[in-house]
Protein backbone atom coordinates (compact mmCIF):
# COMPACT_ATOMS: atom_id res chain seq x y z
CA UNK A 1 0.00 0.00 0.00
CA UNK A 2 3.46 2.35 0.10
CA UNK A 3 3.14 3.31 -3.65
CA UNK A 4 4.90 6.12 -5.25
CA UNK A 5 2.80 7.77 -7.84
CA UNK A 6 4.38 7.91 -11.04
CA UNK A 7 4.14 7.39 -14.73
CA UNK A 8 0.82 8.88 -16.52
CA UNK A 9 -1.14 8.64 -13.45
CA UNK A 10 0.87 11.45 -12.01
CA UNK A 11 0.81 13.43 -15.01
CA UNK A 12 -2.85 13.31 -15.53
CA UNK A 13 -3.08 14.16 -11.48
CA UNK A 14 -0.87 17.74 -12.19
CA UNK A 15 -2.94 18.58 -15.61
CA UNK A 16 -6.71 17.68 -13.56
CA UNK A 17 -5.10 20.22 -11.12
CA UNK A 18 -4.38 22.83 -13.16
CA UNK A 19 -7.12 22.48 -14.90
CA UNK A 20 -9.87 22.76 -12.09
CA UNK A 21 -7.61 25.53 -10.72
CA UNK A 22 -8.53 27.39 -13.79
CA UNK A 23 -12.33 26.00 -13.53
CA UNK A 24 -12.25 27.59 -10.19
CA UNK A 25 -10.56 30.78 -11.08
CA UNK A 26 -13.43 31.31 -14.26
CA UNK A 27 -15.69 30.39 -11.75
CA UNK A 28 -14.66 33.30 -9.24
CA UNK A 29 -14.05 35.79 -12.13
CA UNK A 30 -18.55 35.25 -12.96
CA UNK A 31 -19.34 35.12 -9.63
CA UNK A 32 -17.58 38.46 -9.10
CA UNK A 33 -19.11 39.85 -12.30
CA UNK A 34 -22.36 38.79 -11.70
CA UNK A 35 -22.25 40.47 -8.08
CA UNK A 36 -21.86 43.93 -9.94
CA UNK A 37 -24.77 43.09 -12.21
CA UNK A 38 -28.17 44.98 -11.12
CA UNK A 39 -31.36 42.61 -12.22
CA UNK A 40 -33.24 46.37 -12.57
CA UNK A 41 -32.13 49.73 -13.64
CA UNK A 42 -34.64 52.21 -14.00
CA UNK A 43 -33.24 54.82 -16.41
CA UNK A 44 -33.73 58.04 -18.18
CA UNK A 45 -31.77 59.44 -21.26
CA UNK A 46 -29.12 61.02 -19.38
CA UNK A 47 -28.07 57.93 -17.29
CA UNK A 48 -27.45 55.96 -20.88
CA UNK A 49 -23.83 55.23 -19.48
CA UNK A 50 -24.95 53.27 -16.59
CA UNK A 51 -27.39 51.00 -19.27
CA UNK A 52 -24.20 50.38 -21.53
CA UNK A 53 -21.85 49.36 -18.56
CA UNK A 54 -24.78 46.61 -17.50
CA UNK A 55 -25.03 45.97 -21.41
CA UNK A 56 -20.90 45.08 -21.24
CA UNK A 57 -21.35 43.31 -17.92
CA UNK A 58 -24.20 40.56 -18.91
CA UNK A 59 -21.37 40.63 -22.43
CA UNK A 60 -18.37 39.43 -19.81
CA UNK A 61 -20.52 37.00 -18.09
CA UNK A 62 -21.87 35.44 -21.37
CA UNK A 63 -18.63 35.31 -22.97
CA UNK A 64 -17.65 33.17 -19.86
CA UNK A 65 -19.94 30.41 -20.22
CA UNK A 66 -17.76 28.14 -22.77
CA UNK A 67 -14.52 28.72 -21.27
CA UNK A 68 -16.29 27.43 -17.69
CA UNK A 69 -18.31 24.86 -19.30
CA UNK A 70 -15.63 23.19 -21.14
CA UNK A 71 -12.99 23.42 -18.36
CA UNK A 72 -15.80 21.66 -16.34
CA UNK A 73 -16.26 19.04 -18.51
CA UNK A 74 -12.27 18.47 -19.05
CA UNK A 75 -11.98 18.52 -15.25
CA UNK A 76 -15.05 16.03 -14.61
CA UNK A 77 -13.19 13.82 -17.64
CA UNK A 78 -9.85 13.89 -16.33
CA UNK A 79 -11.31 13.06 -12.92
CA UNK A 80 -13.26 9.75 -14.12
CA UNK A 81 -10.10 8.92 -16.61
CA UNK A 82 -7.37 8.97 -13.25
CA UNK A 83 -10.02 7.25 -11.10
CA UNK A 84 -10.20 4.10 -13.62
CA UNK A 85 -6.49 4.05 -14.23
CA UNK A 86 -6.27 3.84 -10.31
CA UNK A 87 -9.02 0.85 -9.79
CA UNK A 88 -7.14 -0.52 -12.81
CA UNK A 89 -3.62 -0.76 -10.93
CA UNK A 90 -5.24 -1.60 -7.82
CA UNK A 91 -7.06 -4.59 -9.26
CA UNK A 92 -4.19 -5.45 -11.10
CA UNK A 93 -2.52 -6.08 -7.89
CA UNK A 94 -4.94 -8.16 -6.36
CA UNK A 95 -4.94 -10.71 -9.64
Amino acid sequence: MDQQLTGPLLYLLIVWGVVTAVFLVLLLRRSLLASHEDDQIFLDAAEEHMAKEQRELVAKINALSRPILGTGILAGVLLLLIAGMWLKEGLKGLF
